[in-house]
Formats: C-alpha cells, structure tokens, sequence
C-alpha cells in the first residue's frame, strides 16, 4: 500500500494541472447540483414501522382531518387582559393561516373556551330544569296516585252499595279515562326526563374529560391557539413556516404578543454560524503557529474546506430526494472540517520536515504521502467504517446521517492524497519561511549533523511528556485511568430524549411560547400524546360517543395525566382520536412514563371497552425513536469495534495494540458521556456553555458519538502507534521505540487534535441547539482521547509491555496481508535520504 501511495503522490506532483483540473470539476460539478437539486431539510426522526407510524397513516387514511402535524401558538396581552380588540385580531390572524395552502386549520382559543365555558353553564342550567320537571312530575305522580286512590275507594263504596257494574261505569268512567290520560302523560314525562338525564350524563362526562384543559389562561391574559397542517411538521417548508410568523406577528398592532412554538419558529435551512467560523479561525492560528508560514497553514485549511464543499454539497445535492434531517449536513460538516485538516496536515508536516533535511521536492512528496498518507488512509478507513456502520441499526435518519458524514470523510482522504501533493508542487519551496531555509542549511552543512540529530531525538524522547510518562508508566497509567473513571461517573444517570421548546435559548421564541404555555396553561400543553383508538363496528353515535368517554376515563386515571379528552371521530364512527394532556413536558422522564403506563393499559381498555388503543403524535414519536436508538446502541458498538479491530489488527500486526486502542476508546467514550450528563442534563457549568434549561441528553447523540469518536480515536492510535512500529520495525528496542516513536508523533498528533477540538468547539455555540450537545461531545471526547488515552495511557502501558506489546501469533503472521503502514517498502525503495519518523522527521527545529 506505502508504493502504490507513493506512486499516485509522484503522479499527483507531476500532472498537478491535470489533478486540479479534475477537482474544479468535481467542486463545479456538485456546487451546481447543490444549488439545482437541494431540497428541505427537516428534524423528522420518524420510524417506519414503529406504533407512531402506523396510527399517523392510519388517520391519513381513516380521518385526514386529524392528521399532519400540529403546532401551538400562545398569544399573550400586553395589558392587563385581552381587549376585544386584542381578541379580534387573533381571530383575523387565525382565519389567515386557514386561507394558507399548507394549512389544514385552526383552533381559535376565544371561541374554544368560550364553548367550554357555555357548556358549563348549559350544564348547569339543564340539571337545574332536570331537576325541576323531576319536582313537576313526582307533583303529578302524587295527584295522579291520590286520585287514583279516591276512584278506587268509590268503586268499592259502590260495589258494596249493590250497584251493579254498568252503573258503576256509567258513574266513574270519566274519572277513570282522566286518569289514564293523566298516567299517559305522567308516564311520558318520565321518559323525557330519563332521556334528558342521559344527555345530562354524557354532557356531564364530556365536560369532566376536559377538567384541567384550557385556552384561555384563568387570569384573561394569554390564550393557546393550535394550528393544524396537511403535511408533518418536518415536511414544512422554511416559506410556509415564515409566512405563518408573519402572519402571526400581524397581531401586535392591537396589543398582542405572539409566540409560536418550536414546530412554527425551528428553521433549519442554515448550516453555518458565526460560532464555527471562530472555530476554523482558532484551527487556522494553530497552524500558523505549528507551520510558521501563512501558505503552509492555509493548505490544510484550503483542502479541508474544498473536501467538504464536495462532500456537503453532494448531500445536499440529494436532499430533495431523500429525507434528511439538519444533522446530517451538520456532521458532514463537522467531520469534513476536524479530519480534513487533520489528514492534510499530517502530509504537509511530513513533506516540510523531508525538505528541511534536504529531500528533493518531487521525492519529498512522493515519500509523505506513501508514509503519512499510509497512516491518513488507514485512520480514515476507520472513521468511514464507523460512520458507515450507522445503517445497521435500521433507522433511516441515522443512515442517511453515518452515509453522509461518511462520504464527506472519504472525499477529505481522497483530497488529502492527490489534491495536497498536486498543490504542494505548485507551492515549492515557499511552504518554508526563509528563515528556516537559512537554518536547515546552516545545519545540513555540518558535519557533525547526524550525530546532533541523533542526540536531540534522544534528549527529545527522554524528557519530553513521552519520556515522563514513561519514567513512572505505572503512575501514568492508573492516573489516567482513573481521572476518566471519575469524569465518567455521571454517565451512570444518562437520560436520552429528543429535544423540546424548553430546551433552547432563553431569548428565543420557542422558548418563550414553551415558558408561556407552562406558567400559563401547564407545561404537558407543550407535549399532548395523540392515541387513537379502533372502536367496535356497527356503533350508534351515542354509543360511539358513550365508548369514548369510557376509553377517556380510563386513560385519565393514568399517573401523570392530567387530562384526556376526545377531540374526533370518523364518519363511520370506527376510529376516535383522544388528547392525553400530560403533566409535565414531552422530554420529561414523567411522560416517557405516561406513554409507557397507556401502552400497558391497552389490554384493560380492550378488555372494558371493546377498543384497542395506540399512540401517534410527535410526544410518543419522540419517545418511539428514543428507545429504538437506546436498543440500537450495544450492536451498533459491537459492529464497529468489531471490524475495526481487524483493520488495526492489519495495520500494526498485533493483538495488544487494537485492544489497547479500544480500551482506550471505552474510557473516552464513558467520560465523554459523563461531561454531557454533568453540562446538559444536570446543568454545571451552564453559564460558560449556554445551557439555560438542563435536560434529557439527545437521544441520537450516544450512537453518533460512538461512531465519530471511535473513527477519530483510531485516528490518533494510527498516527501515535505507527511511529512506535516504524522505530520497532529499524531495529530500536520495543521500550526505546514507545519514546522515540512517541517523540516523532507527539508534535503534529498536539497539534491536530486541538485543531480537532478547535473545529468540534465551535459548534458547541451553534444556531442550532440540536448541534450544541453533538460538538461538546465531540470536542470533549476527542480532547482525552488525544492527550490522556493516546497520548498518556498507551505510551505508559507499551512501555510496560515491552516486546509483548508486538506479539502476533505465527500462523496469524503468515495468513495476515502486510500494508506496510509504516513505509518499510519505501526505505528499501531507495537510500537516497534517510527518514526518521512517522509524523515528523525532520532533524532541525523549524524557525
């Protein structure tokens, strides 16, 4: 693999206008696509063949009227109390959005509560007359059975007179007719008044099931409204979303302040913010400082951005095609940007330092991109498998999301072995500054050079952080170790939900309308769970309706609910569609409960009702993913683990090593979990990362996180092992090549992670609050994974090793293809120059 590399980086050198030439196609090629083809992007984190997908299409089908997507929007009076006039324009605003395309309709609160407040009052006023005609009727009965009494001692007075039973007829036959038609009426009245007390009963019913629910606020100054839409939510495009805020806004002239929710206010078209350009500007002095000329630190910046201009515009090329939600854009990004500086600059250092020593340009090039490019191809392989891997688990988003930050890694590699070396002739000796030209000529002219070469390599190794670490590895090691194990620590409480209003910044509007809903109508009015449930056939409609109310009953009495009320029924009366009002909001652990609670009462109200029941609804769509990413996690990380333990296995010809990368990478990965936990969902340290409102971890985050920081772990493993294997393999001994390879490596490995670091930083400030938590994550992982695994346990526990950290079994040895990532081949190749190093070979300090 070290020729064939080498060869394509002295053909990319000498047709370097052939090799630009072909990547300005490329960038033209997929910018126009982008720009033609790109679609909306969305946060539907949907499921196919989950309960909340089936009973979405099932309302499709059986009560297109309840189905799309739902958001809420609180308006709040700027006095003391709505004005009429206030009322007005949020009714005109309302019967706006209803003229809107996208819109399916609206639910104006005035109206709403004042129907609530009507059928109170009805209610009231109907078992006041109930009660009254029952007063009237027992009157009647009380006449009628008085007179019935008296006709009765007659006829016997008669009887026992003689009289025979004509006469007597002749005599008491009006009475006795009287008295029927007065039975009659009596008896027709008490059915009245039974069938009035039935409507009184169901009214009475309804009005309990909506106990707790309201639209306007007690104290008259805010009111929710809903807006309802043809299409999800996610499927909204930024316009329609827009035009709704715009809409809604109308209504500040009359003293009004509109709040829509996160649904309505999410816009998620930007990928990009000011907060990642600090980031690449932090990266950018790390490189001057590193490389100490602007041309040498702008090339890996340079290639990094064109590698994710052909990365990111790829899939955005294919957004209007497949779903894709804000994420995947965003991980492509921020991984294209971390690796694609990385893998540039591991081969620009290695060519600097060649041509320090006096290596010919062409050579020089050729020979770093053979080596260090060796190791870039590698490490890249196992950020592709990782990402990759993400379709294993079965969830589309996650795919869509792995494929594409994986594809974007692929092009920061191809980028960083053909592009680099064709710019790099293009650039010659001016990636050096004249200084450092003036110094390594000096000391290239030396006699005595090699031997002072030698010499420092050895100061260099024994007194450097490798040789400390090394002088107490046993320290070192359990240091380490247990600095990450107490880190890791609140990992322990992890709590995994998607993100809700309450959530994002305090300034921004989602949060607002979820801070209004919860102080003004309680906060599960943020988060309703839709169930639906499939009645029995052949229902009469107050049956249907009596069947409701049983069903409604039952989930009410559930822990947690503090209202559930029927909202629809379909034509034919054999679908109904309830809103089960939980108390707490939709990210909470309470109605993660509250959805699992109504799923295990399905067989009670089968069992009392004849219906069965499921859930629908973004709430239980949320918890749906949540728990199916969860399940995901252990199989996702045996996969991963799995196949890139081969590649190590491959790359460095041992067992100890990939076992010890990946040990290394648990306790990272458990640490990086612990530092989210303690910043996001239990709030320390708040303030300095803009966590206003901790909460739930994002649900997608641990199996992201896995991915991205194993890729990048086995990144730093490569890079750090592979000096150690090359000094091994030129016959230093196993405990001196740990420090000399280390001392080699230490330098650009410091270097590129904090640029890493530096890039994941940024986007801890994002725009996007869903990004926030994915880049802490990243930047935190990636910086103890760098400098207290790779850069302080591995060292410690291989110098303690020794020779055994090198053992492979013979009949693994020969059944086992030789990569050659250190670039053995090519020191046989040639003995025009001498190279000392995997990452930075140069002998003379650069100016």
């Amino acid at each position: 693999m070290a020729l064939l590399l080498y060869r394509l980086g002295k053909f990319s050198y000498r047709h370097r206008w052939l090799v630009v030439s072909l990547w300005l196609a490329v960038l033209l090629a997929v910018g126009g696509a982008a720009a033609a083809f790109s679609g909306t992007l969305s946060n539907n984190f949907q499921i196919p063949g989950t309960e909340t997908q089936r009973m979405a299409d099932k309302l499709q089908k059986e009560l297109p009227a309840s189905s799309g997507g739902s958001a809420g929007v609180v308006f709040q009076a700027n006095d003391a109390r709505f004005s009429q006039a206030g009322k007005d324009a949020v009714s005109t605003a309302l019967t706006k959005l209803e003229a809107l395309p996208d819109v399916r309709g609206t639910v104006d609160p005035f109206a709403t509560q004042a129907q609530l407040d009507k059928a109170a009052g009805d209610l009231a006023d109907g078992e006041a007359k109930a009660a009254a005609g029952k007063a009237q009727l027992e009157t009647s009965a009380a006449e009628l059975a008085a007179g019935k009494e008296q006709l009765a001692a007659a006829e016997a007075q008669m009887t026992a007179a003689g009289l025979p039973a004509s006469a007597i007829e002749a005599q008491l036959g009006q009475q006795k007719a009287a008295l029927a038609a007065g039975q009659a009426k009596l008896d027709a009245g008490t059915r009245e008044l039974e069938a009035g007390d039935a409507k009184l009963a169901l009214a009475k019913r309804q009005l309990e099931a909506s106990h707790g629910m309201r639209f306007v606020s007690e104290d008259g100054k805010a009111a929710i409204a809903q807006v309802q839409f043809r299409t999800s939510i996610n499927g909204l495009d930024p316009g329609v979303r827009q035009e709704v805020q715009d809409i809604l806004q109308e209504v500040s002239s009359a003293g009004v302040t509109a709040l829509p929710s996160k649904e309505i206010s999410e816009d998620v078209s930007e990928i990009f913010g000011v907060a990642e350009i600090i980031g690449i500007a932090v990266a950018a002095l790390v490189l001057i400082i590193m490389l100490g000329t602007l041309v040498a630190a702008g090339l890996p910046l340079l290639m990094a951005i064109i590698g994710v201009a052909v990365g990111v515009g790829g899939t955005m090329a294919l957004s209007s095609v497949i779903d894709m939600s804000s994420i995947s854009p965003m991980l492509a990004l921020m991984l294209g940007l971390a690796v694609g500086i990385d893998y540039s600059l591991f081969i620009v250092n290695r060519h600097r330092g060649q041509l320090l020593a006096g290596m010919d340009a062409e050579e020089s090039v050729a020979r770093a991109t053979g080596t260090s490019g060796n190791a870039v191809l590698f490490a890249g392989l196992t950020v592709i498998i990782a990402l990759a891997a993400l379709v294993v688990p079965g969830l589309p988003f996650l795919g869509v999301m792995g494929v594409s930050a994986a594809g974007t890694v692929a092009v920061a590699v191809l980028v960083a072995l053909t592009l680099t070396p064709a710019i790099l002739s293009f650039i010659g000796r001016k990636l050096i500054s004249r200084r450092a030209w003036a110094k390594a000529a000096q000391h290239n002219a030396d006699p005595n050079a090699e031997a002072e070469d030698h010499a420092r390599d050895e100061h260099r190794s024994s007194h450097g952080w490798g040789g400390l670490v090394t002088r107490h590895p046993v320290l070192a090691m359990l240091a380490g170790v247990l600095a990450l194990g107490i880190v890791a620590l609140p990992a322990a409480q992890l709590r995994l939900a998607l993100p809700d209003g309450g959530s994002e910044p305090v300034d921004s509007q989602a949060f607002k309308a979820y801070d209004a809903t919860k102080r003004s109508f309680g906060e599960g009015m943020t988060g309703p769970i839709i169930v639906v449930g499939d009645l029995p056939d052949g229902l009469s409609e107050a049956e249907a309706t009596a069947k409701q109310l049983d069903v409604a009953d039952i989930l009410r009495k559930t822990e947690n609910v503090t209202a559930a009320i029927p909202v629809a029924l379909s034509e034919d009366r054999g679908t109904a569609v309830f809103q089960v009002i939980p108390k707490e909001g939709p990210a909470s652990a309470s109605t993660v409960d509250v959805v699992s609670d109504i799923r295990a009462e399905r067989a009670e109200i089968q069992d009392s009702t004849g219906v069965s029941i499921g859930h629908t609804g973004q709430t239980a769509g949320n918890v749906d993913v949540s728990t199916k990413l969860g399940d995901a996690l252990p199989s996702y990380l045996a996969i991963v683990v799995g196949l890139s333990l081969i590649l190590l296995l491959l790359v460095f010809r041992s067992i100890v090593v990939p076992l010890l990368a990946t040990g290394g990478f648990l306790l990272s990965l458990a640490a990086a979990f612990g530092a989210v936990v303690a910043v996001y969902q239990w709030g320390w340290l708040g303030s300095v990362f803009g966590v206003d409102n901790p909460g739930a971890v994002l649900s997608f985050l641990p199996i992201i996180l896995i991915g991205v920081l194993f890729g990048l772990a086995m990144d730093y493993q490569v890079f750090i092992a592979s000096g150690m294997r090359e000094s091994f393999m030129h016959g230093e001994s196993a405990k001196h090549a740990v420090r000399s390879g280390f001392s080699h490596a230490s330098a650009v490995v410091t270097a590129a992670a904090i640029i890493m670091v530096s890039v994941f930083a940024g986007f801890i400030f994002s725009h996007l609050n869903m990004v926030r938590p994915l880049g802490f994550a990243m930047a935190f992982g990636v910086l103890v994974d760098a400098f207290v695994v790779r850069m302080t346990i591995v060292p410690a526990v291989m110098y303690l090793l020794g020779d055994k950290a090198w053992w492979l079994p013979r009949w693994l040895d020969r059944i086992l293809p030789d990569v050659d990532v250190e670039g053995a081949k090519l020191g046989k190749k040639s003995t025009t120059a001498s190279v000392t190093s995997a990452a930075e070979p140069a002998k003379v300090p650069a100016g």
